[in-house]
């Protein structure tokens, strides 16, 4: 079909356009019988020309050029319903085409976040002074699957002298296999509400159900820090895991039961060439529960109970079992611009019932710790959120190792 037929198109399309634009094609003079059919159709962006400005009447078209056309002119309201049927296969497949495109363009989504973060200790063992940026990366595999990453940026600005450390730290597939939801790559593991562990971790998670869940989890735990007896600090990880946990959601009730197995913590730190953490294992125990009143109010509340062995024989003189409890009063919503919430835990942990701890306050390495912590936070605009915190724990071992902290953050979301 030459494209020149298009004109004789034009007057049925009923396509009308606000202005005509100067004639843009070089190819079509003024005085051309089909002036101004091609204008009114230019500047309705029906029909466009060639890099060079002309439009090409004599030129031939494909069936698929013409139901592009087509497929404008419908987007600008023409009754074109004869030509729609006629070009029906090849506007099916432009419609998927472009359907597929606006998907892919939906594909992948960019959130990220920025904190200021402030931090002042009693005694002197935790002060910061840090920005931290964050940069998500979520991508959709297909229906069932996706893959999140993220970037972490650290700006240490405490003392002053450019200190920034930047990582890629979550990398992570989720989705469905048959009735299972699977969480597998790096990712942020939480045991007993983050009693037992909240950090990153390599390993993979698989749960069944929804109302009532029950969850197992595999993999080997980072992030460790052991300082030796010159208090020099040893990246290391907290070695291998695995473990099962079961939740009951019953409206307002919540009910969780779990068990984790460490084994081998820290044994890639090393003190004069001995790996000290090699055997040395940790298998804990967990319930607890919560309760919803009115959607405001909540309270929480924990039993934890571990089993430590170094080398196949028990570890002595540390405590073994220890519980938490915890009062919400509603909460800031980074989404909710004027929302706020209130927030007070109590802590009395042996140094066998965790391995890292999810508060901000100082729980003294694996001594043990108790004590209590309580703050408020507020969403100042729709993306900002502040938090100020007050902690007072000490040592389950040494009476004397008491801290007070103070937190306070600032966090924007996008």
């Amino acid at each position: 079909m030459k494209k020149s037929l298009v004109l004789a198109m034009a007057m049925a399309l009923g396509v009308t356009a606000s202005a005509y634009a100067a004639n843009p094609f070089s190819d079509v003079p003024a005085g051309h019988w089909a002036y101004d059919s091609i204008n009114k159709l230019a500047a309705a962006g029906v029909i466009e020309g060639y890099g060079d400005s002309t439009f090409g009447g004599d030129k031939l078209m494909t069936r698929y050029e013409m139901a592009q056309i087509v497929a404008k002119a419908m987007a600008k309201g023409a009754n074109v319903d004869k030509l729609a049927a006629e070009f029906a296969d090849e506007l099916d497949n432009l419609g998927v085409r472009v359907a597929n495109l606006e998907k892919k363009a939906d594909n992948v989504k960019v959130t990220g976040e920025a904190r200021y973060l402030y931090e002042d200790s009693s005694n002197g063992g935790n002060i910061d002074n840090s920005l931290r940026s964050r940069i998500w990366v979520n991508g959709q595999i297909n229906d069932d699957w996706s893959y999140t990453g993220m970037l972490q940026n650290t700006q240490d600005l405490h003392d002053n002298v450019g200190n920034e450390n930047t990582a890629f730290q979550r990398a992570y597939v989720e989705g469905k296999l048959g009735g299972l939801n699977v969480t597998a790559g790096r990712y942020n593991a939480f045991f007993a509400n983050g009693n037992v562990y909240d950090t990153r971790a390599d390993g993979v998670e698989v749960s069944y159900g929804s109302k009532i869940q029950l969850k197992g989890f595999a993999g080997k735990g980072t992030d460790a820090t052991w300082t030796d007896a010159n208090s020099e600090d040893h990246d290391t990880s907290f070695g291998n895991y695995a473990g099962v946990e079961l939740t009951g959601d019953f409206n307002k009730l919540g009910l969780t039961a779990g068990y984790v197995n460490f084994k081998d913590m820290y044994k890639d730190a090393e003190y004069k060439n001995d790996p000290i953490g090699e055997g040395l294992d940790n298998a804990i125990w967990y319930v607890g529960g919560s309760y919803d009143f009115d959607g405001n109010v909540a309270v929480s509340g924990m039993y934890l109970k571990g089993d430590a062995s170094y080398k196949d024989n028990d570890v002595k003189g540390v405590g073994s079992d220890g519980w938490t409890a915890g009062l919400t009063y509603k909460g800031a919503e980074a989404s909710e611009a004027g929302s706020w919430g209130l927030f007070a835990n109590y802590y009395d942990q042996g140094g066998m019932t965790y391995v890292a701890h999810t508060t901000d306050a100082n729980t003294f390495d694996n001594e043990g710790f108790k004590g209590w912590g309580v703050g408020t936070n507020y969403a100042f605009a729709k993306g900002i959120v502040g938090t100020v915190a007050y902690y007072d724990t000490v040592s389950k071992l040494h009476d004397e190792d008491h801290d007070n902290i103070v937190w306070a953050d600032l966090t924007f979301t996008f």
